[in-house]
């Protein structure tokens, strides 16, 4: 009996096609080596400017092994939910070593970022009046926000003014919510001043530092100790492993007493199957090697990049935005200009792709230039020269 393939309907392939007449279309690219500053495409060895791997740690030997060792001791799958029989005891070692590194009561691990953000902003917005967010703030924070069905304001990009209206008008409980390094933008959040907003209040505050957390601060510490904060300052931390640390998976670091709320109402923490116990494993050695001194000189690498490449930057006739961080993104404007620019690098042998909307704003597609300590100077030399040959 021949198989029956059901009809589509007309506007899921008008859709996509209209994303490719806007200069929109996405697709996927196949990497045939490790993730690297070098990676490997259908045999061919580029120069990688667009990953998060900010430290350099997805291929480490010692985490590499470290990976191997775990899936010989506890598998590779954990076959359920933390709650029910998946917290292994690597998932714990790892919880009591980001509480002692953070100096929190309590760590909760999850799959991805992604769905700590909707575990938290889903739980925590149920019970507030409001949910106030940055403008700029990653997906992931506004879709958390939508499940809680609850209000959402959003406050002009870093503007504290404009988030102190949003704050005042409250008289109820609210939920406060920023990145602390924005996603596209790479600046960072006046974590400080948002906090000053909340003092004597009930109101609170939850931060995401997907992209500050081993790779910035003082001992990695993230945005929030470059505002002089600590993860104790606020309601929830959330941070990532699948960049700064090179691995995968995410938590939320808290009160205890956040903790248990957390644990009974957050969703997306119930009812998942644990991240594997493997990963758990190597990720506790990618945390105690960035707390050690290579971690350090890592990160004192991934300024010295930074610093030359923005150095190189002021003679070029591009706009490059505000940013201390890793993410360095060269603001274009037209799609169509975006894309073309990043097909020129890459045949050139340069990887880094063109952010368009609705990722941005209309009409702001950029560069999403990622540095990190894995890259020589020589290699950001070869970026900005060939950048300066197709624009000045």
């Amino acid at each position: 009996m021949m198989p029956v393939r059901r009809t589509l309907p007309d506007w899921i392939i008008t859709t996509v096609e209209e994303r490719k007449s806007a200069n929109l279309y996405r697709q996927t690219e196949v990497l045939n080596a490790p993730q690297s500053v070098s990676p490997v495409i259908e045999g061919k060895a580029f120069l990688s400017f667009c990953s998060n791997d900010y430290l350099g740690l997805a291929s480490h030997p010692t985490i590499v092994k470290a990976l191997a060792e775990g899936a010989e001791r506890y598998g590779v799958g954990s076959g359920s939910a933390h709650l029910v029989c998946g917290h292994l005891s690597p998932h714990d070692g790892l919880e009591r070593a980001l509480c002692d590194w953070l100096g929190v009561d309590r760590v909760m691990l999850f799959s991805t970022g992604y769905m700590a953000n909707l575990a938290v902003l889903s739980a925590l917005g149920r019970h507030c009046d409001t949910v106030i967010q940055d403008k700029l703030n990653h997906a992931s924070l506004i879709d958390g926000a939508k499940l809680s069905e609850t209000s959402t304001r959003r406050y002009l990009h870093a503007d504290l003014q404009s988030a102190k209206k949003l704050i005042d008008k409250q008289s109820r409980p609210t939920l406060l919510v920023s990145d602390g390094i924005f996603s596209m933008d790479g600046d960072i959040a006046p974590l400080k001043g948002l906090l000053d907003l909340l003092l004597e209040s009930e109101h609170l505050f939850v931060v995401d530092d997907a992209h500050g957390l081993g790779c910035m601060g003082s001992n990695g510490l993230g945005s929030l100790s470059l505002s002089g904060l600590s993860a104790s300052s606020v309601s929830a931390l959330i941070g990532t492993f699948g960049k700064g640390f090179g691995t995968a998976g995410a938590f939320v670091a808290c009160s205890h007493e956040m903790a248990e709320y957390l644990t009974q109402f957050a969703r997306p923490y119930i009812y998942t199957t644990a991240m594997s116990p493997a990963m758990a494993y190597a990720t506790k050695v990618s945390l105690e090697l960035i707390r050690s001194e290579e971690g350090e000189r890592l990160r004192h690498r991934l300024v010295s990049n930074i610093e030359l490449f923005k150095q190189r930057m002021h003679s070029l006739d591009l706009a490059l935005m505000p940013s201390s961080s890793a993410i360095q993104p060269v603001m274009i404007g037209s799609s169509a200009r975006a894309i073309e620019l990043s097909a020129l690098l890459r045949n050139e042998g340069i990887l880094c792709t063109a952010i368009r909307p609705p990722t941005v704003p209309n009409n702001q597609a950029r560069l999403r230039i990622t540095l990190s300590a894995a890259h020589s100077h020589n290699d950001i030399h070869r970026l900005c020269d060939t950048l300066e040959r197709f624009v000045n």
